[in-house]
């Protein structure tokens, strides 16, 4: 009896033993094991922005530049779709500056018709007459120094007088130079020089310079649409001197977009293609948006606000969002209107 429960008491010592040492080796696996680390959830980027159309909002005003010029006729009103390159307003200039448009052109085709009449040399009504000429002078020439030879003959004999031979001879010689001159002119007309062709084209070329001047300074009396879209704010109206602060807006509203002042620390966050939500004042609907561009400069903001906590020098990045068509049918008249941006990661 004693030799069995001694036998039983040292098999539970080996078994406590062995349990002991399988234990510690298990908390040693564990402690070289390294937890995996949870990964943060990403976080997204909040902004506040504005409405505006795709083409953004430009504003027309006179193309002379710092010429002031009273405003003439006023062609469009709020609301109105135009079509690009529209006459939308003329100037008081316009009909001054088309007056000069048409006396260049007049002069033009005056230097053009020169010059076509230096390249046709002579037409041939005008060479038949001259050769013409030149026949007529030739038989009088031929007949002038026939007497011019008889009243030579006659001097000697005493029938004819000196003078009358030198008269005869005179007339000789001035036919037959009157027939030389006949005869250059008549080359002349079958035939233009070079020179002549140049300086006639010299001149259709200075006129139609002038022209071209004319009709550029003609325009900047007119403003025309840039693009295809919709007046959005008429500034000057007829009689009024168009001044800095242009002469209306116009802006394309088939397509508006959202543009959102991310802070410069948000950047690393954001991405084109990432989605967003747009969340205007008042609606209960949130709108679908999608990043589309990223501005390519930091802005600094001096703006002074009422809230106590917000950041007095921010510095900001342009994030443009295209809105979904339910968004941008929603806000297509609400340009300018400030909206809340979330743009999820």
């Amino acid at each position: 009896m004693r030799r069995g429960a001694w036998l039983l008491a040292l098999g539970a010592l080996v078994a406590a033993a062995g349990g002991y040492v399988w234990m510690q080796r298990g908390a040693a696996g564990n402690a070289e094991a390294p937890v995996a680390a949870q990964p943060a959830a990403p976080i997204g980027v909040g902004a506040l922005g504005r409405v505006e159309p795709v083409s953004r909002i430009r504003r027309l005003t006179q193309p002379g530049g710092m010429a002031v010029t009273r405003l003439d006729r006023l062609l469009v009103d709020e609301g109105d779709r135009v079509a690009e390159g529209q006459l939308l307003a003329e100037f008081a200039d316009a009909a001054q500056r088309d007056a000069a448009v048409a006396q260049a052109r007049a002069a033009l085709e005056e230097a053009e018709a020169a010059l076509a009449k230096t390249r046709a040399a002579g037409r041939a009504s005008e060479v038949a007459a001259q050769r013409a000429r030149i026949a007529a002078l030739a038989a009088q020439e031929d007949y002038a120094q026939r007497e011019a030879g008889r009243a030579e003959r006659l001097v000697p004999t005493g029938a004819g007088a000196v003078a009358a031979a030198d008269r005869a001879r005179a007339a000789a010689v001035q036919l037959a130079a009157q027939k030389r001159e006949a005869e250059a002119e008549l080359d002349t007309l079958l035939s233009s020089r070079p020179e002549d062709i140049a300086l006639a084209e010299a001149r259709a070329a200075a006129a139609r310079a002038a022209l071209q001047r004319a009709a550029a300074e003609a325009e900047l009396s007119r403003v025309r649409a840039p693009f295809a879209g919709t007046v959005l704010r008429v500034i000057a109206r007829p009689g009024d001197q168009v001044g800095s602060d242009g002469l209306l807006e116009i802006g394309d509203l088939s397509r508006m977009v959202v543009v959102a002042d991310v802070y410069e620390t948000d950047l690393p966050r954001l991405r084109e293609g990432a989605p967003a939500e747009v969340v205007v004042p008042g609606e209960a609907a949130r709108f679908a948006a999608v990043v589309t561009e990223i501005g390519w400069t930091v802005r600094r903001q001096l703006q002074a606000t009422t809230d106590p906590v917000a950041a007095v020098d921010s510095r900001t990045v342009e994030v443009r969002l295209a809105l979904e068509e339910a968004g941008s049918a929603a806000l297509r008249r609400r340009s300018n209107m400030q909206v809340q941006v979330a743009i999820r990661p």
